[in-house]
């Protein structure tokens, strides 16, 4: 592991929850620690890839750890989804450290052009 808030060699993976509601997926990520400036994410008409950062608030020798269970660095989620959406309606917020995306299901064939998400404040 990293000493530092330089990215880890590995990259952590980000754990998710994924649901339906009416017409949307609705896809919830614990990210505490994690600025949403730092989150990237992009999605085509079947899939959706989450990537950021966590970085550590403050530098801990390697040697002073008694117990590390935290993840600090890189993360990445990539997402198969089980019906096309509309990668033009998506929807992301942040809130409670929690990062919550709504993903349309699509009401008919679309492109797959792969399509940047801003998240909301």
């Amino acid at each position: 592991m990293s000493n530092d808030n330089t990215p880890n060699e590995e990259e952590g993976k980000l754990v998710i929850d994924i649901y339906e509601v009416d017409n949307n997926f609705v896809v919830e990520a614990p990210v505490a620690g994690v600025n949403p400036e730092e989150i990237e994410i992009e999605a085509t008409k079947d899939s959706l890839f989450i990537s950021g950062k966590r970085s550590r608030p403050n530098f801990v020798a390697e040697d002073n750890f008694i117990y590390q269970e935290c993840f600090w660095g890189n993360f990445s989620r990539s997402i198969i989804l089980p019906q096309e959406i509309d990668p033009n309606g998506i929807s992301a917020s942040f809130k409670n450290s929690i990062l919550i995306i709504r993903l349309p299901k699509a009401k008919k064939s679309i492109s797959n052009k792969k399509v940047k998400i801003n998240i909301e404040k």
